[in-house]
This record gives structure tokens, C-alpha cells and sequence, in this order.
């Protein structure tokens, strides 16, 4: 069962995160309507309906969890008790009702709307942020809490988002300025990993009560370690591409497989996320 459920939870965040930093950078690398536009819908609809099938499983899980029993998952009395009666079902049941919206969303006729898009995708990220590590306090540390985890979600939902739309891109770069694409990007990008390691560092610091949990190879710590391995070696492809940036449209093979690799170590770190999610922090002392 926790191996089915760090899976679910992996799949969920890596669905629900691209959707949002898709069209977070959308306006931003796609000014004008391109070819790029129904690959990108239809993208869209298979990862919302994704998204929606693994929340319903991570539910599933939980419940069948809480219960002790697989078979618990699937009786109505039991998931209903769990959906109202505890913190996760209450923010679980709008998290599955926003999905829902957004998956018929992009089967209306207002599917290409992106203020819509990116109103049901914030929110949907939104309700992520409260499930895990951040329903441990109460009171105003646990909004503080829910509110640094948000901030951390959508650093990493718009890198990994946007890094899968520049990939798009980068495999049909006719008609785009590749400079001034890696230009924007970037530019945007130093705000994103400072969100993403100020907030990090503050979720490190109030879980374990240290600014780094000890022993440093075992259990969460471990984990934890390989998850900041792999954000630096993102770091570090970002700023080797940075600084190639003046004859970029000379080597467009390698910037594509470089950023495709740094899109997949992305996937990584949300993967270490996901087992992380299921560990219980280290306290120092």
C-alpha cells in the first residue's frame, strides 16, 4: 500500500504542477497563436483526466489506509466518513471537485480560455498545498505552514510546467525566437528558485526544527539529500544554458536534449517529494 501510494501522489503532483506551469508561461513563451496550440490543449485534457483518476486513487488509498482494509476503499458509508470527517476528506473534496471542473473545462467551447485555465489550475494547486507535512500544526504556525508549501508548489508547478513547454517548442522551433525565448524564461526562472529554496529551507527548518536533518544518510534525511541533489543539478544545466544563450540557435539539438534533461531531473525531485510525503521528519533533539 505505501508503494502504491508514494506512486499516486507522484503521478498526482507531476500532473497537477505541469498543468499549472504550462499555462503560468504560456503568455509569456507562446505571445502569438501558433501550431503549438492544439498539442498543447490536447495535452492539457489528457493530463487533467490523469490528474483526476489519481486524486480518486490517492483517496482510495487513504481510506483503505485509515481502515486497515483494501476493501474499505470501495464502500460508500466509509468514504463518505472520510471526505467529511476528517481534514484531508474535506480538502480532498474540493480538490476532486476542482479537477472535475477543470476536466470539463477542456471539453466546452471555453477550453482555450487561459484566465480560466489558470484560475482552476492555481486552485487546484492551491488544495495540494494543505495534504502532507502541513496538517501537522495548528493554529496560525499551520497556515503559515500551508502558505510557505503553496508558495514552494508553485515555484516548482511553473519550472516544471514551463520547462515541458519549452521542450514543445524546442522540437518545432520554426517561427520563435529561441533567444528570446531562453531570455524570458530565464529572467522569470531566478524568481522561481528563489521562491522555490527560501521556501524549501523554511519547510526543512520548521518540520525537523534544524536547518538540515541528521543522521544525513538515512530515512527523510536521506531522501531529502537526493531531492536537493537533483534541484542542483537542474540549477546547473539552467546556468550552463544561460550562458550559451548568444549562439543558441546554432545548437539547437543539444540546448533541446539539455533542457529535456533538466525537465526529467525535475520529475525526479517530485518523485523524492512524493516518498518524502510519506516519511515522518526527523526532529532534531
Amino acid at each position: 500500500m505505501a508503494d502504491a501510494m508514494v506512486l499516486c501522489r507522484f503521478v498526482h503532483f507531476c500532473v497537477v504542477l505541469m498543468l499549472f506551469g504550462a499555462w503560468v508561461f504560456r503568455p509569456l513563451l507562446l505571445v502569438r497563436l501558433t501550431t503549438l496550440d492544439q498539442p498543447l490543449l490536447r495535452l492539457s485534457q489528457w493530463l487533467a483526466a490523469v490528474a483526476l483518476a489519481s486524486g480518486v486513487g490517492w483517496l482510495l488509498l487513504v481510506t483503505a489506509s485509515m481502515a486497515g482494509t483494501w476493501a474499505a476503499a470501495f464502500e460508500p458509508a466509509i468514504l463518505l466518513r472520510v471526505l467529511g470527517r476528517t481534514f484531508f476528506g474535506e480538502v480532498w473534496g474540493w480538490h476532486l471537485l476542482l479537477n472535475a471542473l477543470l476536466v470539463i473545462l477542456l471539453r466546452t467551447p471555453w477550453r482555450s480560455s487561459l484566465p480560466l485555465q489558470l484560475t482552476l489550475s492555481s486552485l487546484l494547486l492551491a488544495t495540494l498545498a494543505p495534504v502532507g507535512h502541513g496538517a501537522m500544526f495548528d493554529g496560525l504556525a499551520g497556515r503559515l505552514l500551508i502558505l510557505n508549501q503553496l508558495v514552494h508548489l508553485a515555484s516548482v508547478g511553473a519550472c516544471l510546467g514551463g520547462l515541458m513547454l519549452l521542450v514543445m517548442i524546442l522540437r518545432q522551433p520554426g517561427g520563435h525566437c529561441i533567444k528570446g525565448l531562453l531570455q524570458r524564461f530565464s529572467g522569470v526562472g531566478y524568481v522561481l528558485v528563489a521562491g522555490l529554496l527560501i521556501s524549501g529551507l523554511i519547510n526543512v527548518r520548521v518540520l525537523t526544527g534544524a536547518f538540515w536533518p541528521t543522521p544525513l544518510l538515512s530515512g527523510f534525511a536521506l531522501i531529502l539529500l537526493i531531492k536537493v541533489s537533483l534541484v542542483c543539478a537542474m540549477l546547473g544545466l539552467a546556468m550552463f544554458n544561460r550562458l550559451r544563450i548568444n549562439n543558441c540557435e546554432q545548437r539547437l539539438t543539444t540546448l533541446r536534449n539539455s533542457v529535456l534533461l533538466e525537465w526529467l531531473l525535475g520529475l525526479g525531485a517530485v518523485a523524492a517529494v512524493s516518498l518524502l510525503g510519506t516519511l515522518a521528519p526527523m526532529i532534531s533533539g
